[in-house]
């Protein structure tokens, strides 16, 4: 409707000059300025229209928006937005911490079974030590002397289930 006005206006204003130019040619005194004024007017109330109209417009589509984004319902979907984000993100922390927990006992397992290892190693060591000792009497010096060959080389290497037929090996000897 406005925009109607201010056609109609800008058409108006548009009659009016060229009607100023045909009193020009009418050599008409006076009345081609006073025309000239009243179509300049006419132009320039059009274009006010026209920017007081992009203007109102432009507020009232501002106001919405302020309406919109504090209404009840904007706040709830942020508010809804906000917890989904929250949800996910205690989501993902679950998972890292989850891996991080397994990571570190996988981690401790693993210390704890290599400590175990040694233990049990120093202590079948030590059992080895004393059944060679044991034997030493009973044995040839060359026998014995390649048994305690094996029983460092295999210390050495910490290798368990050769000491594990070491100690086969001496109980047979017996």
């Amino acid at each position: 409707m406005i925009i109607r006005i201010a056609l109609l206006l800008m058409f108006a204003a548009l009659a009016v000059l060229v009607s100023v130019d045909l009193s020009l040619w009418q050599a008409v005194p006076g009345l081609p300025e006073l025309m000239t004024q009243l179509g300049l007017a006419a132009l320039l109330s059009a274009f006010g229209i026209l920017v007081a109209a992009g203007l109102a417009v432009t507020i009232k589509r501002i106001i919405r928006s302020f309406t919109a984004y504090f209404s009840a319902r904007q706040r709830w979907q942020r508010r809804l937005w906000f917890i989904q984000a929250k949800k996910d993100r205690l989501k993902q922390l679950f998972y890292f911490r989850t891996m991080q927990i397994r990571y570190f006992n996988e981690l401790n397992r693993k210390r704890l079974l290599n400590a175990n290892n040694r233990k049990y190693l120093r202590s079948l060591s030590k059992a080895l030590a004393k059944d060679l000792l044991s034997v030493k009497q009973q044995l040839p010096k060359t026998t014995y002397l390649q048994l305690q060959q094996e029983y460092v080389r295999y210390k050495e290497l910490q290798d368990i289930e050769g000491l594990l037929k070491l100690q086969q090996k001496i109980a047979t000897l017996i």
